[in-house]
């Protein structure tokens, strides 16, 4: 995960860190994370942002390459162990 160069924060941060929604897409497979994760961006208003939990690895490069092509920007991303899989927590700022 070296590569994907998102602003890494410590997971107990990102999770606690207020937000103005949450979307938990923890189970879901590619490429519903995403998915989610835009319908959520849809409902904010510019500057505002939101937490997006996701197990689906790749979350990383799909989010990552998102908020490049939309303009948003991930604020921070941090990955933590959760029972058998991965999370993967990103917080999300609307352009």
């Amino acid at each position: 995960m070296s590569e994907t160069l998102l602003p890494k924060m410590g997971s107990e941060d990102i999770i606690s860190r207020p937000v103005d929604i949450e979307v938990d897409a923890a189970g879901l497979s590619c490429p519903m994370p995403l998915l989610k994760a835009r319908q959520g961006l849809n409902k904010l208003q510019s500057g505002q942002t939101l937490r997006l939990l996701a197990t689906d690895t790749g979350s990383v490069r799909d989010v990552k390459s998102f908020a490049e092509l939309s303009g948003n920007q991930i604020l921070s991303f941090a990955e933590a162990q959760r029972e058998t899989a991965a999370l993967y927590v990103y917080i999300l700022q609307k352009a």
